[in-house]
């Protein structure tokens, strides 16, 4: 048995060394020397402990304690210290977890979208932009997110042989009554169709007729704030010819402008903008709620939900809302 040596009587050995040092097959008239106990391999004290033990004048003090006949004695154990653990400062992996993995899939979700878009763009309007508005536009918005240009290139060259993508439109109700526009770009109607009506019944909302009727479709030029007041974006925007100038947040959080047009006068409007000294980023059509519905807080909560979903299933391009916080 290892480290564990049982005793049926009394060791006479020349000299009193400790009893534990003794093998557990040496008993009765065996006698060894302490310096040879020591050296020899034993289960209970290594070799080199031993020796230790012997040359540095321990081995007079554990020679002292020789046990009684009928006595057992219990495993060798090493002394714990206990102390605070040290940390190093900080917790890279929480930082990758929270921060780096949700932007990296957010920015992976961008790309796939913009990419199927480009490819339809390509297929009903041909590669050349100068000649396709809707893909010289695209390629304006990618530029402004910072999507690389091989990407861009690889896209355009790749529609031919992807596969056929249609573009619908779905009207929803979310919770508290408002109006939802869900843009799907998708290979399978069906698929697409019974995972966004899932989604909606999981977060109080529903599929349904009438939401296109609270809305207009409109150009819209955006532009970066760089620091200008709601009063000077409103002059700027009747200055440019511009209906009305709206604040939001880009992907990445940060604040812009969008300059609301007619879809026939985007050019005009984006060309007397840059004229101001503004630096617009792109240009695109987008649908505008005519009617708002105000919410309370809770509801405006569920609705973020919702939309957050939505946003996240791969097949969905934009989604557009008449929400408005209640005051």
């Amino acid at each position: 048995m290892r480290g564990r040596i049982l005793w049926t009587g009394e060791i006479r050995t020349g000299s009193r060394a400790p009893a534990w040092l003794w093998s557990p097959v040496l008993r009765g008239e065996v006698p060894v020397s302490p310096l040879r106990v020591s050296l020899f391999p034993l289960k209970a004290m290594s070799t080199g402990a031993a020796s230790r033990a012997v040359l540095s004048g321990c081995a007079r003090l554990l020679a002292r304690e020789v046990p009684r006949p009928g006595a057992r004695r219990l495993p060798q154990s090493r002394a714990l210290h206990a102390c605070p653990p040290r940390c190093a400062g900080h917790n890279k992996w929480s930082k990758v977890k929270d921060i780096k993995i949700p932007k990296d899939a957010a920015r992976a979700r961008l790309i796939a979208k913009y990419t199927m878009l480009i490819r339809v763009a390509v297929k009903e309007g041909g590669s050349n932009p100068e000649f396709n508005i809707i893909l010289a536009q695209l390629i304006e918005q990618c530029r402004s997110k910072n999507l690389p240009k091989s990407t861009i290139e690889a896209a355009i060259k790749g529609a031919e042989k992807s596969k056929a993508a249609t573009q619908c439109l779905y009207e929803a109700r979310g919770p508290g009554g408002c109006w939802l526009l869900i843009e799907v770009l998708t290979d399978s109607n069906t698929r697409s169709h019974n995972e966004i009506k899932h989604i909606l019944t999981k977060n109080g909302g529903v599929l349904c007729d009438g939401a296109r009727h609270n809305f207009d479709r409109k150009g819209v030029v955006v532009a970066e704030r760089d620091g200008i007041s709601t009063e000077r974006a409103l002059e700027l925007a009747i200055e440019s010819g511009a209906e009305d100038v709206q604040e939001a947040e880009d992907e990445e959080a940060k604040p812009i402008l969008q300059f609301i047009c007619d879809m026939s006068s985007m050019k005009v409007v984006r060309t007397a903008l840059e004229a101001l000294g503004v630096h617009t980023l792109s240009t695109g059509m987008e649908y505008i709620s005519n009617s708002p519905t105000p919410l309370p807080q809770p509801q405006l909560e569920a609705n973020a939900v919702l939309l957050e979903a939505l946003n996240n299933y791969p097949d969905v391009v934009r989604v557009w809302d008449n929400i408005q916080a209640r005051e």
